[in-house]
């Protein structure tokens, strides 16, 4: 018999929120002309993405015309490094990112230093957290563009000093870009950014859709091939429901955010306490107070992390392990690297809307035995 399943990947992608599945049907049947054109349907469409566009806005707490719609978080985030670094480029090619980074900014980091820029990696602590002594020297030196810190770790859940090193960048006259795929749509995010960019479906909102903010005032050019769409800011026609149905889902879920946030935090609380009692030689990692309401990352020392996956899902539990965006290549986390934790049999839990109790019960009673099971089999007994 084959065990009921139980997804606990919503820092991946959250289940489709119910909100954004009824405005993505709705749109399908209004939604589908080109919003540039003048004819009675396009003008429809036009309505629904201005629509679109003032919830998103209202929901983030900027003007409208700050945000764009890209065709991916990633996407987002490679247009607002390279989009940062080329609108600054007479004060300098120097772009200060921190070591924990997404991989999409880092990705980017390195077009920017294979095109002759600087690249300056800031250090985190144990617990993932920036050193902001570091990212001050850094910030203040000479030549720097961009600045850019993610706003809370996608893979240990910690809550980055985001105010504290938009201060920094403030007085160094450095734009600061934050990403926050993991923190718009279930907490605030702090102010002083310049750029910022998300992604629709952390919050329940369909895959395909990003956002990029680009504050008025900021010195920001697009890194692409011209194009008249969403300002100069990103090319190519926006998928129009898809679009609606973010706006419509983001509302939603971050009018949910503060009730969301009490239910899921002490079964996040249950996890980490439940996990290091139970099972020997594992390692809770991310800071213990300021992280995430829903996400709980562990390692287990002597697990094959790719194993352990594997026999979560023939057990029914969806989870992730390493690096979410470069597990496939089998390669250590660079987030766990970085902090200096361990990183063998590596699990991120997060949850969402959906999430039970029963469910974090579920996976807390097999955990143990699965994990044994994995030791043993690699020949690992009497821990």
């Amino acid at each position: 018999m084959i065990p009921s399943s139980v997804y606990l990947d919503a820092a991946t992608a959250a289940p489709l929120h119910p909100v954004a599945r009824q405005a993505l049907l709705a749109a399908l049947d209004d939604g589908w002309a080109d919003p540039d054109r003048l004819y009675t349907s396009a003008r429809r469409a036009r309505q629904l993405l201005d629509a679109a566009r003032e919830a998103a806005a209202q929901t983030l707490g900027v003007r409208p015309d700050e945000l764009s719609f890209t065709s991916s978080g990633t996407t987002a985030a490679h247009s607002a490094v390279l989009g940062g670094l080329r609108g600054r480029r007479r004060a300098g090619a120097v772009l200060v990112h921190s070591a924990i980074e997404h991989s999409a900014v880092l990705h980017a980091a390195q077009q920017h230093t294979a095109g002759g820029g600087t690249a300056v990696e800031v250090p985190v602590d144990r617990l993932g957290r920036l050193d902001l002594d570091a990212w001050s020297t850094a910030v203040t030196g000479s030549g720097v563009a961009l600045a850019a810190l993610i706003a809370a770790s996608h893979e240990v859940g910690t809550v980055q000093p985001v105010e504290a090193a938009a201060a920094v960048c403030a007085d160094a006259g450095v734009p600061l870009y934050v990403d926050a795929a993991q923190m718009v749509g279930r907490m605030p995010v702090p102010p002083g950014w310049s750029v910022l960019t998300a992604s629709a479906r952390k919050w329940g909102g369909p895959p395909g859709v990003g956002l990029l903010v680009v504050r008025k005032g900021t010195r920001w050019e697009s890194p692409w091939p011209a194009d008249e769409r969403e300002s100069g800011r990103t090319p190519g026609t926006v998928n129009l429901p898809a679009v609606v149905a973010a706006a419509a889902s983001l509302r939603a879920a971050a009018a949910d955010a503060a009730a969301e946030a009490a239910r899921l935090t002490p079964l996040v609380d249950r996890i980490r306490s439940r996990v290091a009692a139970e099972v020997p030689d594992v390692e809770v990692v991310g800071d213990p107070e300021r992280r995430l309401p829903h996400l709980v990352t562990f390692s287990c020392l002597y697990v094959d992390g790719e194993a352990l996956l594997h026999a979560l899902d023939r057990r029914g539990f969806a989870v992730s392990s390493g690096s979410s965006c470069t597990s496939s290549t089998l390669r250590p986390s660079h987030v766990l690297e970085a902090m200096g934790v361990l990183s063998h049999g590596n699990v991120r839990v997060s949850l969402h809307a959906g999430s039970t109790e029963a469910d974090v019960e579920r996976f807390l009673a097999e955990l143990p035995g699965i994990v044994a099971d994995l030791r043993a089999e690699a020949g690992v007994v009497g821990l």
